[in-house]
This record gives structure tokens, C-alpha cells and sequence, in this order.
């Protein structure tokens, strides 16, 4: 196989390009089968193979920089770049990460996860190159979806500003190109981007600045034919030289325009159209479903997952009742319809589900307009992404009480997707607005209670709730109101009481039930308000126990935690307290149970905690 021999772009290069076409056709069944067993991001990769393949032939690197943004698209790279026999570990505990990471080697030049930042990336590397006299190109590879968020026009606006010396491709696997359109693109970019044309197309540009008037007419041509003819006047408009569409799977196109392109001066930007899931039937039939997908059977394509409700699966159910039962409620996500959980509401109620695109700060201030509008708006993002929004959570909701319901998907350890997705600090990032209510339920139960009672609050509400299987408690027919800021006494203990947060509450009980079979009376306490907490409560238990332990997926700095240890201090209370969480440390990707084993977040752990803190007290 020609992929067993590629070590390194430097192997790539010794290749013909019909042997690059071979090594496409190696790649994509590899890819296939390794994500098959692992999980991971299959369609946005197979639908980049020749792209990347293409980038790595013409370019230089590692001396010319190639930066993916989101870097889902990222695993032919890694194949290329000497990690092929280590691909198999991808997500894995202690293996290759499923995004760029510099940790990894030269080629990953930034660490990614989050969409649109790859312009902002290259255009910052373009002007540190115009700084030090540094000869390498910058490329950033960005997908039409992350062009959806305002940070990426952000950055085509500066960079074309700055006329700086940087190549854009934009992946769009969403448009199609017809035959005519396609080849005739095609020819015409090969011709205007050969090294003899833009030469006269610069000299003539510069003879016709001394004629005013006919630079200015021929400027208008040029301009409206592009408009007219293709989707490039905007990036020309902003300063870009506008390139493409081009044929994101034909190599030799694509070789051909990449070589042209780097001896032009920037920025450019390169329109490349590929199409997601390309070469796996399953994955082009459902890109959507492909995109990010736990372990699936190769031949069928059908997920090996235990087909147990998640957490996301019991709120998109919730929403539905609840928008039948009320017709202002209304859905708003971003890019997420699936992954929320929205994608039955969106085809039930397709007049009250928002996409946004991948413009979370947008998408926040736009759900404060419409519940100052008399709607009730229900947003679902991750928390992860979330954390783009915190200025407009702040200053277009909580400052003006609007009642937005945030449904914080992805909350605490999401297991293989990293760091980068990690869910840890939304409860330090909403614990300390004014006006804002947070909750985490202990259950799928509890979790559809919250999203009525917060419904009902008229007030800004966020629910934090976890990736993966809920725990498979009975449902409750009836919706219920929870009290406002009121926690569970659970199980009473002397000797020590866990009060503990979302997730964590049936860790905390399990760790009870050892206890107690060791002879330590354990208390358990469902802190279900992070804010506002139940004081009430709280010093009551102060008073009948001899030393309290919280427990959260979160950071531990400014989190659960903290708010519980600030509450004692301002009642005079003092006992000994302890509070488990996350370190002050990123953590690195592999499955859930393992990440919370090797932060002392799992019942085990926990016992052993608890165990040593009594008996040597």
C-alpha cells in the first residue's frame, strides 16, 4: 500500500499525481474502519482527503504553515505526518488527539476545537512573517460552515486591510457545481491564476491607474462579471483575490491551482467545493449523522451504541411537550439541530426553530430580542461554545432580566473530544451574573422538571446537564414545579455530608451506601441550585454533621464548591469542608469514567477520600 510508505509530506512529494489518486482511495476505507472502532469525526474528513492531500504536495511544511479550523478535518493530515500507526489510538485513553495538537509535532500548528478562529490565526502568523523576514506561507483551511461566524469576517475584514500575505481555502461542502459551471471555473482559474497572467493582469492594473477613468470602468467590469458569474465579490470586496470554484476531489486541479496560488502575493482566497462523507455511501446519504459518531458497523453503517435515551434525547422530548402546551415557546441553537437533541422539534415546528449558524454571541442576543418580544426562548448550545457568548449572556440578558432559558448541553467531562470541548466552567462563568438562576439535575427526571420550572420562572435560567446514557429512572407523567432555589436532603449522616451537583449526586450516593458499610454515617445532599443555593438547608446540615465534602464536574476555582464555602463564611460557620472537582489544569481527551478516575471524581476515588479524611481526623 502507498500509504504504508508516506512517513512524512517529504514521501508525498516523491509520489505521482496518479499515485496520488491511489493514495486517496487507501486513505478513506482507513479512516473508515479506524473510526468505525474508535468513533470520531468521519464525514467532514472523508470529504477532505484530497484537499489535504493536494496542500501537503505543494506546500512546504512545516515551514509553511497549514492551520484547519475547527481541525475535524484534520485525520489524513495526521496520516501524512508520521502518526499513521498510531492513528488507530485516535480519542483514545493516552492516544492521538482528534484535533490538531502542537503537543503532537510541527505540522499541528494550533491547537483547535472551536470554529472560525483560523483566519484570525493566519492573518496574526502572516503579519509576524512580515515582521521577521520569515519566507514561509500561511494557509488557513476553513469549511462554509465556520464562514457563518462573525469572528471569520472578522478576520477576512483586517486581513484585507492589512493586504496581508496569506492564502485562505474555503471548504464548502455545501454548494454544488454542474458540469458546465464546474469545468469551465475550473479552466478559467488555471488560465487567471497561471504566473504569465497575473502578471499582466498586475502590469495592466498598473498602466490603467494613470487613466482614471478607464481603470475605473475596467474595475466595474471586472467587478459586476464576477458578480454576475460566480460567488466571489464579496471576498474581493473585503481585499481578497477571489479563486475558484474548484473541484475539491480532482487532485490534479487542485495541485495545479495550489501551485499557481503560491506565487501570488495575498490574500487570497481559494473556493474549493468537496463533498462530506465522500467514498463511504452511509456517510454521504447522512452527513449530518456522520459528522461526529460514536462506534458504528462498517457494513451497515447502523451505531453499535446501546441505544440507551441520553440526556439530550430527554430534553428534546421535554421541549416538544412544552411547545405544544405553549406557542411562544420557540428553539434557538448554533449548527447544533442534531446534536442538542432539536431535530424532531425543528420538523414538528419548523416557524419556532432557529439555526443560527456558528454565531453564538449572535444567537444569545437574538433570543434576548425575542423574549423582549413577548416569546419564550430555549436555547441549546454546548457548553463549550457557550463560552463565546459570556458578553451578551451578561449585558443582553441577565442585565435586563429577560427570561432566556439556557439548556447547557456537554456539561462537565465529554470524554474523547478533549480540552477543547471539556464543559468545566460554566458554572464559574454564570454563578457570578447578577440576575441569572442556575441549576444541574441529579436525573433525566429531574432534568425535564427543571427545563418546566425554568420555563415557568420568568427569569434568566441556565440547566448544565452531562454528554452520554442518562441513568434510566422512571419518568414522571406530570411535569412538576421545583421549588425556587431549594435542594434535596437526601440521606442524613453525621460523621460527614456530600452535598453534591448534577452528575455527581448518584456518584455521591453510591460512595454513601460503602461508607456506611465501613461505619461512617454519610450524609447526602442534591445541591441541585448552584444558584441561588438553599442556605436554608445548608446551614440546617451545617449544624448536624461534622464535616462537609462537595462534589461537581467543574472547575473548582469560583465553582460549586466555592459558592457553598462563601455561603458558610457569611453565616460564621466553621467546619471542616473539602471541595472536589477539576484542578486547575486542562484535561486532556479519553473516556469519561477514566478522566473522572484519574481526577478522584469517581465513587472509588471518592470513598477513598472520605475514608482517609474521617478516620485520621
Amino acid at each position: 500500500m502507498l500509504l504504508e510508505t508516506i512517513n512524512s509530506p517529504a514521501d508525498l512529494k516523491k509520489l505521482s499525481l496518479s499515485q496520488l489518486i491511489e493514495l486517496a482511495a487507501e486513505i478513506r476505507p482507513f479512516i473508515t474502519k479506524v473510526i468505525s472502532d474508535t468513533g470520531g469525526h468521519l464525514a467532514s474528513n472523508l470529504g477532505a482527503v484530497e484537499l489535504t492531500l493536494a496542500l501537503y504536495y505543494i506546500f512546504d511544511t512545516p515551514h509553511d504553515r497549514i492551520i484547519w479550523d475547527v481541525g475535524h478535518q484534520c485525520y489524513t493530515c495526521k496520516l501524512i505526518t508520521g502518526r499513521r500507526d498510531s492513528f488507530p489510538t485516535i480519542r483514545q485513553d493516552g492516544g492521538l488527539s482528534g484535533f490538531p495538537c502542537k503537543a503532537e509535532g510541527p505540522y499541528d500548528v494550533f491547537d483547535t476545537g472551536h470554529a472560525s478562529n483560523s483566519i484570525s490565526v493566519a492573518t496574526g502568523l502572516a503579519e509576524s512573517k512580515a515582521k521577521t523576514g520569515s519566507t514561509s506561507k500561511i494557509i488557513a483551511v476553513i469549511g462554509d460552515g465556520s464562514l457563518t461566524g462573525g469572528m471569520a469576517f472578522e478576520a477576512l475584514n483586517h486581513a484585507g486591510h492589512l493586504r496581508s500575505d496569506l492564502i485562505v481555502v474555503l471548504n464548502d461542502n455545501e454548494m454544488s457545481i454542474s458540469k458546465n459551471v464546474g469545468g469551465l471555473s475550473t479552466h478559467l482559474n488555471r488560465i487567471m491564476t497561471g504566473e504569465f497572467m497575473s502578471g499582466i493582469r498586475e502590469e495592466l492594473k498598473n498602466r490603467m491607474k494613470n487613466m482614471p477613468t478607464v481603470y475605473k470602468t475596467a474595475r466595474y467590469l471586472e467587478e459586476a462579471v464576477k458578480g454576475i458569474f460566480g460567488p466571489g465579490m464579496l471576498f474581493e470586496e473585503l481585499g481578497f483575490t477571489y479563486v475558484g470554484p474548484v473541484d475539491g476531489h480532482n487532485i490534479e486541479y487542485l495541485c495545479e491551482t495550489f501551485r499557481n496560488v503560491s506565487r501570488l502575493k495575498g490574500p487570497l482566497l481559494v473556493h474549493v467545493i468537496t463533498r462530506k462523507g465522500k467514498g463511504y455511501a452511509h456517510a454521504e446519504d447522512d452527513p449530518e449523522r456522520f459528522h461526529g459518531i460514536s462506534t458504528f458497523e462498517l457494513t451497515t453503517g447502523h451505531s453499535l451504541s446501546k441505544g440507551k435515551k441520553t440526556y439530550t434525547d430527554i430534553f428534546g422530548e421535554t421541549i416538544i411537550e412544552l411547545a405544544k402546551m405553549d406557542d411562544r415557546i420557540v428553539a434557538v441553537t448554533a449548527a447544533m439541530g442534531l446534536g442538542t437533541g432539536l431535530d424532531k422539534f425543528s420538523d414538528m415546528f419548523p416557524d419556532r426553530f432557529y439555526d443560527i449558524g456558528i454565531a453564538e454571541q449572535h444567537g444569545v442576543t437574538f433570543s434576548a430580542a425575542l423574549a423582549l418580544g413577548g416569546l419564550k426562548p430555549i436555547v441549546a448550545i454546548y457548553s463549550t461554545f457557550l463560552q463565546r457568548a459570556y458578553d451578551q449572556i451578561i449585558l443582553d440578558v441577565c442585565l435586563q432580566n429577560l427570561p432566556v432559558v439556557f439548556a447547557v448541553d456537554r456539561s462537565g467531562l465529554v470524554g474523547q473530544d478533549g480540552p477543547t470541548h471539556h464543559g468545566v466552567y460554566d458554572l464559574t462563568y454564570f454563578r457570578h451574573i447578577p440576575n441569572m438562576t442556575l441549576m444541574a439535575p441529579r436525573d433525566e427526571n429531574e432534568l425535564r422538571h427543571m427545563i418546566y420550572s425554568a420555563y415557568r420562572y420568568n427569569r434568566p435560567c441556565a440547566i448544565r446537564y452531562p454528554r452520554g446514557d442518562a441513568l434510566g429512572v422512571p419518568i414522571d407523567s406530570e411535569f412538576k414545579m421545583i421549588e425556587f432555589g431549594t435542594w434535596e436532603l437526601l440521606k442524613e449522616g453525621e460523621d460527614i455530608t456530600i452535598i453534591a451537583c448534577g452528575i455527581m449526586v448518584s456518584i455521591a450516593m453510591e460512595a454513601a451506601s460503602m461508607l456506611e458499610a465501613d461505619g461512617i454515617r454519610t450524609g447526602v445532599v442534591n445541591g441541585r441550585f448552584i444558584k441561588p443555593m438553599d442556605e436554608k438547608l445548608l446551614l440546617d446540615v451545617a449544624s448536624r454533621t461534622r464535616r462537609i465534602i462537595t462534589l461537581e464536574e467543574n472547575v473548582v476555582i469560583g465553582g460549586f464548591g466555592s459558592g457553598v464555602s462563601e455561603a458558610l463564611s457569611r453565616a460564621g460557620v466553621c467546619l471542616p469542608f473539602k471541595s472536589a472537582g477539576i484542578p486547575d489544569t486542562f484535561v486532556t481527551h479519553g473516556k469519561q469514567d477514566t478522566l473522572r478516575r484519574s481526577l478522584g471524581l469517581d465513587r472509588d476515588s471518592i470513598v477513598g477520600t472520605i475514608t482517609q479524611w474521617v478516620k485520621n481526623a
